[in-house]
């Protein structure tokens, strides 16, 4: 009986050694070949960035990975978020999407994270600039950053070279002191052209992200996410620092009766003015860069990093950041997945910024700075820029220009109104 089962193994082991042969020899075992263990199948990317500025990458990226192909299509910004809520409603929405860092509360709980033990967080901060961290949880990370955005210093070179101001200022103090010579009145003290823009809301472009600028530079980080609640630290700041000392300084440029008075709300936005050459100091992003260059090509500027807070042991400035997220809906996770983590560590982190005129949010590609006139300007500030997690840009708007209104009104003092705008802050992160 023994002997019976022992041939009868040996004529299974023969059988299965066979077809093991059979197959390896039709190459349907891939043995001696490198197995491929990449992402496959097609992988839909959703954003709002123009298929004529980003398809080149998109077809790189493609050629070198053939295993997989990586779809764009371009969303309109105004109904993005109405698309991708049916989308994933139906089942058909994207694998991946570009995430800005105003809409990661808005879209955390269609995100399915990168989870610490898969991307450790030592790894995520020594691979992306502090803008990135805004994409952090405590459970992993929401998206992989892929571009930075950074808020910089415009600056008209004529003027200041006519006032024997031989470099831009790099601290505020400095900059709030030139302030008074630069500034034309008339005989009635009306502006004739500024200095500076600050010290209002509505027409002064990117007015909230000067603010909080302002505010993360005294070490506030205006909104953080703890045990996955997010709660508002406007006020929170350097403790040798009282917060509404912040928005004095930001709102005496505005006060007719103060010797810094450069500003007023019946002026054009600020951008326009510093085309036109009626404001000196312009407080705008890199990627705006080519709209000034066109509207006005007689204009004489240059770029520098936005003032500092002097003596600080660190500097701020703000940065939009974008990064690619995977939808918790994906049909294709494991490929989408693969696919993030290509398309933020390989060449297409770099092709994506190149073509929308920003920074890369990689720290490796930040270190090799361009010899270009701007972009050194664009990656030194990349690299110490910060975000926060807005919860609705409309909402805070109307939450940082009220703050203004309320101490410019004398309505509340100005630390009482950085305390209210934290509670109205507050009450709608939650």
């Amino acid at each position: 009986m023994k002997g019976n089962n022992f041939q009868l193994i040996i004529l299974v082991v023969f059988i299965v050694a066979g077809l093991f042969g059979i197959l390896v020899f039709a190459g349907l075992i891939p043995i001696g070949q490198p197995v491929k263990t990449g992402p496959v199948g097609v992988v839909t990317l959703w954003g709002t960035e123009k298929t004529s500025s980003i398809g080149k990458a998109i077809t790189i990226f493609n050629n070198a990975n053939s295993n997989v192909s990586l779809k764009y299509v371009q969303k309109n910004p105004a109904t993005f978020d109405q698309d991708l809520l049916e989308a994933l409603a139906t089942g058909s929405g994207p694998d991946l999407f570009i995430l800005s860092d105003d809409l990661i509360i808005h879209y955390k709980n269609k995100i399915s994270i990168f989870p610490y033990p898969s991307y450790p967080l030592a790894n995520f901060k020594n691979t992306f600039s502090s803008a990135g961290e805004v994409y952090l949880t405590p459970d992993g990370v929401l998206a992989l950053p892929i571009s930075v955005d950074p808020l910089i210093m415009y600056y008209n070179r004529a003027v200041l070279d006519a006032n024997n101001i031989a470099t831009p200022p790099s601290y505020w103090d400095d900059l709030q002191n030139i302030v008074p010579s630069l500034t034309k009145k008339d005989s009635s003290g009306k502006l004739i052209s500024s200095a500076v823009a600050l010290g209002q809301f509505s027409n002064i472009n990117n007015a909230k992200d000067i603010i909080a600028t302002l505010f993360m530079q005294a070490g506030s980080s205006i909104a953080e996410n703890k045990g996955g609640v997010f709660y508002s630290t406007l006020d929170k700041v350097d403790n040798k620092i009282d917060p509404g000392s912040i928005l004095s300084f930001y709102t005496q440029f505005t006060d007719p009766l103060n010797q810094f008075y450069s500003w007023n709300r019946s002026l054009q936005n600020s951008r326009d003015a510093f085309s036109s050459q009626a404001l000196d100091f312009y407080f705008g992003y890199a990627s705006e860069l080519p709209y000034l260059t066109s509207k006005n090509p007689n204009l004489n500027f240059y770029v520098a990093p936005i003032p500092q807070i002097k003596n600080s042991n660190f500097k701020v400035t703000f940065g939009r950041t974008q990064g690619i997220a995977v939808s918790s809906a994906s049909k294709n996770k494991n490929s989408a997945f693969m696919v993030a983590s290509l398309l933020a560590s390989g060449d297409f982190a770099q092709q994506f910024s190149d073509a929308l005129l920003v920074a890369p949010a990689r720290r490796d590609l930040l270190a090799k700075k361009p010899t270009d006139a701007y972009n050194p300007i664009f990656y030194s500030s990349a690299l110490y820029s910060k975000s926060w997690p807005d919860p609705s840009s409309e909402k805070t708007d109307a939450i940082f220009s009220g703050m203004i209104d309320n101490a410019l009104s004398n309505n509340l003092t100005p630390k009482g109104a950085v305390l209210d705008a934290s509670s109205k802050l507050d009450f709608i992160l939650k």
